[in-house]
């Protein structure tokens, strides 16, 4: 019998715009090769850029919040999984999943830990290491709370999978390591060679935090680079680009901000090194495989790789410092011989830990597995009962005060 899905995104999925909605897309395509009913919901306005769902043979459902006739659709829809984006779609729709259909199995996909990239970002704001207290605030409490309420969650970094185990103490039979799934089944071209290619490339959702900051990184950066190799450019691309970004495009230092790319993997395809300095973040990076994807060796950052390539060395060169990421971009750049190095190491990589079929099989095994024991599974999971337990009540209530108050209000509009 075909199982149905229902997906509750925090936006509609834009796999152009971001490595968040790309990966997106690859779970709607992974449910949709097992066989399953797909149902895509979500509470955000639709987009000129979304992804055709129906071209997906994806179903679409937009949905409110605070809304209880989301409870219905629920129950008539009797989905056997229902998977949350961001734990802030977890705190929003989860209690209602578990009383419209608790035989629902109610799987979070946290995307990267908003926690972690939080804490960071609060440290180079101070201009000083993470700390401990930094991580375990508010934020982190609220996201590992949702992780534990639902019977499984999907982790894209190794990194992160360690973090929840070890400093969160998040009982592994709870989590699932989901990298992005790559279809690895079309040879891999190395594309263009060294001599084929000129100048540097960034890319990345303007929208995004860490983006941002490492445009402004650059700002410092490209001055070092630009001094030593004055004929090479610096492309900068990227989705929602705002008028203070484009601003500082600066045609004779050659850092070129282009805005969007009509297509990531033609830009990086053409250009010789992918330059990402993150000073922070969570998660794996997109950019970063879809430099591997097009045979791009890269200079990014520890934060830039962390969990991508396991014990495999990375596929370019990673430094922290403005004066060293400058020198290694140079030095990249410069030295075929290193260059043709860093490229060879970018199929291992892919093949050990991005191959999209191994790992649709590994998650599907799981889903099978838990569901078939799922009242097992939750006995198991005490911590998590007590959460749902008294964070249903407390939203229950807040959530009817919300709906009767905008009921309230559009019966008695405003004279």
């Amino acid at each position: 019998m075909k199982s149905t899905v229902l997906i509750i995104g925090y936006v509609w999925p834009e796999p152009d715009s971001s490595a968040a909605g790309s990966h997106m897309l690859s779970l709607l395509r992974m449910f949709r090769a097992n066989g399953c009913r797909v149902v895509f919901s979500s509470p955000a306005q639709r987009s000129e850029y979304m992804t055709d769902l129906d071209a997906e043979g994806v179903e679409s459902v937009s949905i409110l919040l605070n809304d209880s006739r989301f409870d219905s659709f629920v129950a008539d829809l009797k989905p056997d999984y229902v998977v949350f984006d961001r734990f802030l779609m977890e705190e929003q729709f989860a209690w209602r999943v578990e009383l419209a259909h608790p035989e629902a199995m109610r799987i979070l996909d946290t995307e990267d830990l908003q926690c972690l990239r939080s804490a960071r970002q609060q440290a180079l704001r101070e201009e000083r290491p993470m700390q401990e207290k930094d991580l375990l605030g508010d934020l982190a409490q609220r996201e590992c709370a949702a992780i534990l309420r639902s019977d499984l969650s999907l982790i894209i970094s190794s990194h992160e999978m360690e973090l929840l185990q070890k400093t969160f103490g998040v009982n592994a039979a709870l989590l699932h390591h989901l990298p992005f799934m790559l279809n690895l089944d079309q040879p891999h071209s190395p594309g263009k060679s060294f001599s084929g290619r000129e100048h540097f490339v960034t890319i990345g959702n303007f929208r995004h935090a860490p983006n941002w900051d490492s445009i402004l990184f650059l700002q410092q950066i490209w001055p070092l680079i630009h001094r030593v190799l004055p004929d090479a450019q610096l492309h900068i691309y990227g989705a929602y680009p705002p008028k203070k970004a484009m601003a500082l495009n600066n045609q004779a230092t050659g850092f070129l901000v282009k805005g969007r790319a009509d297509n990531a993997h033609a830009v990086l395809a053409d250009a010789r090194i992918c330059l990402s300095p993150l000073r922070f973040g969570a998660g794996i990076k997109g950019k970063l495989i879809d430099a591997m994807q097009t045979g791009t060796p890269s200079v990014t950052t520890s934060i830039g790789a962390e969990g991508m390539a396991g014990d495999l060395p990375w596929p370019g060169l990673v430094e922290n410092t403005r004066e060293n990421i400058a020198g290694a971009a140079i030095r990249l750049y410069q030295g075929e011989a290193l260059w043709n190095q860093c490229q060879q190491r970018i199929t291992p990589i892919l093949k050990t830990h991005y191959d999209g079929e191994k790992l649709s099989r590994g998650l599907m095994r799981r889903l099978a597995s838990i569901r078939e024991n799922l009242e097992q599974h939750r006995l198991n999971n005490f911590t998590g009962a007590m959460l749902r337990h008294h964070s249903m009540k407390s939203t229950l209530y807040m959530s009817k005060w919300i709906e009767a108050k905008n009921a309230l209000a559009t019966r008695n509009p405003p004279k």
